[in-house]
């Protein structure tokens, strides 16, 4: 039984993509937890210790081979140079301590700050709070970027699912001056994936993402940043119209959902022509979501690409 059991793991983690989204998003519920299936492998191994059992010892290896795998190189130490410091945060409208939360946030000392489920009067607070030490912002409907450099061209990106009749801007797009070059930064927050007694309900997250991608495809500038809470992992193939284009972080886990008890991590920094190398959750705030911070590497070879738009445009 045991042994069995290890080759069925082995074999989700190895072939998720072939579990069938076709019924209640099946493979989107099991790539959205796909790295919890290593708790199984511990499970299997204690009862295979117990059992005295070298068959399934030996066909734990399996498992273990296939987990090591996908995420071993997540475990590796944080290394390499740094050219950008990035902040994500879903600060949630239920926020009762919006200058709390920026003050934190500004505490990790990084050159953007990217906020989703920005409301009034929390914004202003936001607006506020963070101005001393990020003098350059963005916001559109209820995503914002706050910026250590200078900023231009900020614009709504419409990534509004077509059932949603209702006003309803999520999306961001701006052009970020940095030292090293230019940089357009995207804050998305798409829509929420459900559990229902059918399964997952993420045809408009999987929609959204879509939207999102396209517009990062037309994108003129080489580099380009993703900040933003994506509902779902890297793994789940809903968002397979970004993670397709984009590089995901190569090291940390930095799980941000629930707070309380963090599952997964839907809160996401993507990069084209750039390295995410590291990504770690930080400290809770006053949300349901915990910040997470990524270290940037920009592409050198690109740099001829990014020509700097006049500040004053």
């Amino acid at each position: 039984m045991p042994a069995g059991l290890a080759v069925l793991t082995a074999g989700l983690m190895a072939f998720h993509r072939a579990v069938p989204n076709s019924v209640g998003r099946a493979g989107s519920a099991l790539e959205t937890f796909l790295p919890w299936l290593g708790l199984v492998v511990v499970v299997l191994l204690a009862v295979a210790l117990l059992r005295r059992s070298a068959t399934a010892l030996v066909a734990l290896l399996l498992p273990v081979a296939a987990w090591t795998h996908l995420f071993g190189g997540l475990l590796g130490a944080e290394q390499g140079p740094t050219d950008l410091v990035v902040v994500q945060h879903n600060v949630s409208d239920e926020n009762t301590d919006p200058a709390g939360t920026a003050r934190a946030l500004a505490g990790a000392e990084p050159d953007l700050i990217a906020l989703e489920e920005l409301v009034p009067p929390a914004l202003a607070m936001y607006a506020r709070t963070l101005a001393p030490r990020y003098p350059y912002h963005a916001v559109r409907g209820t995503v914002g970027l706050w910026s250590k450099h200078p900023l231009t061209g900020a614009r709504p990106v419409d990534i509004r699912p077509r059932q949603i009749q209702e006003p309803w801007s999520r999306g961001l797009r701006t052009a970020v001056h940095t030292p090293h070059g230019d940089v357009a930064v995207y804050v998305a927050h798409l829509p929420s994936v459900r559990v229902r007694a059918g399964g997952l309900a993420s045809s408009r997250r999987d929609e959204s993402a879509g939207l999102l991608g396209r517009a990062i495809a037309a994108e003129e500038l080489g580099t380009v940043l993703l900040l933003g809470d994506l509902n779902g992992t890297v793994d789940d193939r809903g968002l397979a119209p970004l993670t397709s284009r984009m590089n995901t972080a190569e090291r940390g886990f930095a799980l941000s959902f629930p707070t309380a008890l963090p599952l997964a991590r839907i809160d996401q920094v993507m990069a084209r022509s750039a390295t995410v190398g590291h990504i770690r959750a930080l400290a809770p705030t006053g949300s349901d979501h915990l910040p997470v911070a990524a270290r940037i590497t920009l592409d050198r070879s690109r740099a001829p690409e990014h020509r700097r738009v006049p500040v004053s445009a």
